[in-house]
């Protein structure tokens, strides 16, 4: 029998993106799975119904059906209460958990015995870097930040010489040099804009200027395990926000990615920075889902404040839909050739480092030590 796959339409609030995308389906159900798609699941982000139906999909409305028959979910965001409820125990979940910010979520789906992979847990290894959805969405965040900077800011971006003369490039300092800095400074250079760009690693020095950037030099190296950075101590902190303060006082656009794997985002912009902004200028906040990296963000809200106009956007990837899902549902295609055997038998035995590692749930046990040690607490 054929590995049963169910695409359902995304729930929460904001949320466009879908799973899967027809061009993925296709060589999913020509390799013998059997996928269900639920009608209307990907109007949102530009992918119509008869585009999955005509890739292979079973297009369906019931929902009863799509998670009570079925041995794979796949979703962007997590499983709802309702949606749960209406799996049976020993159901595959693959998405974007989160599970420090959606505990109860978790909790309902460890007692309802199903078993769980967080794609955000997945190591941060050669061999998982084509499932990596956490990549693929940055690079959508960064560039999308970009443009929102742009919309704000009441300047150009590029040098342009006019009959009323020339006027001068904006500045932009990007905070943060991981996938999404990285892409918001391309996307920044492509629009003409000066580019300043700053993150804790070292490494990330050359490929900031690979992009034609200015990097801003600190004597700290940053980097910890996995490409992520480290906290920084005391001293460091007073270093960086010496330096920070003044690029974030000379920049028109200041975008700022800078997040630590499980903990709130660090504060790098406090409000006397702010307040020291030419009038007019942006901030575009990328760690508002966690905090913020402002200390003035207010998730979800664009605000002005000292003059200066503080976005705190969340979900951009879902603003970008269609590509956004085409990349995440690639990122799954790769995940899927581990959870499926080349019989086309669902894969029991967990032992491989990358279904291992973003294990969070399974017959009712959380996998997660992090995620357990939270639940625990919360008894």
């Amino acid at each position: 029998m054929p590995v049963q796959i169910s695409v359902p339409k995304e729930v929460t609030a904001g949320e466009r993106r879908v799973a899967l995308v027809p061009d993925v389906v296709k060589p999913l159900t020509k390799g013998g799975a059997q996928i269900r798609v639920e009608a209307g699941a990907g109007l949102p982000a530009g992918y119509p119904d008869d585009g999955f139906t005509a890739a292979g999909a079973i297009l369906g409305s019931d929902r009863s059906e799509l998670f009570g028959n079925t041995q794979i979910v796949l979703k962007i965001q997590p499983p709802s209460a309702e949606e749960i409820a209406a799996m049976k125990p020993g159901t595959v979940v693959v998405a974007l958990v989160n599970a420090s910010r959606n505990l109860d979520l978790v909790r309902r789906m460890r007692d309802a015995k199903l078993t769980v992979f967080a794609l955000e847990l997945l190591p941060r290894i050669t061999r998982a870097q084509s499932m990596d959805v956490l990549s693929s969405q940055a690079t959508v965040a960064g560039y999308r930040a970009t443009l929102i900077g742009a919309e704000l800011s009441p300047k150009f971006l590029p040098m342009l010489t006019t009959a009323a003369g020339t006027i001068r490039p904006a500045k932009v300092l990007v905070l943060g040099a991981g996938v999404a800095g990285l892409m918001a400074v391309a996307t920044a250079k492509r629009l003409g804009a000066l580019v300043e760009g700053y993150d804790v690693r070292r490494a990330a020095g050359e490929q900031v200027r690979s992009l034609g950037a200015k990097f801003l030099e600190l004597q700290i190296n940053a980097e910890a395990a996995g490409g992520y950075a480290r906290e920084l101590t005391d001293d460091e902190k007073k270093q960086e926000a010496a330096m920070v303060a003044k690029a974030v006082s000379e920049a028109d656009i200041v975008i700022t990615t800078a997040a630590v794997p499980g903990r709130r985002a660090p504060i790098l912009v406090r409000d006397d920075m702010v307040s020291k902004m030419r009038p007019g200028s942006v901030i575009v906040d990328l760690a508002a889902e966690t905090g913020g990296n402002c200390e003035l963000t207010k998730p979800g809200e664009t605000i002005v404040a000292h003059d200066v106009t503080i976005a705190g956007p969340l979900n951009l990837p879902s603003q970008l839909a269609f590509h956004a899902s085409q990349m995440y549902a690639k990122n799954v295609q790769s995940f899927l050739t581990l959870l499926i055997t080349k019989d086309g038998a669902l894969v029991t035995d967990y032992s491989d480092e990358i279904l291992a590692g973003s294990l969070l749930l399974t017959a009712g046990e959380v996998r997660h030590k992090p995620t357990a040690d939270l639940l625990a607490g919360g008894k």
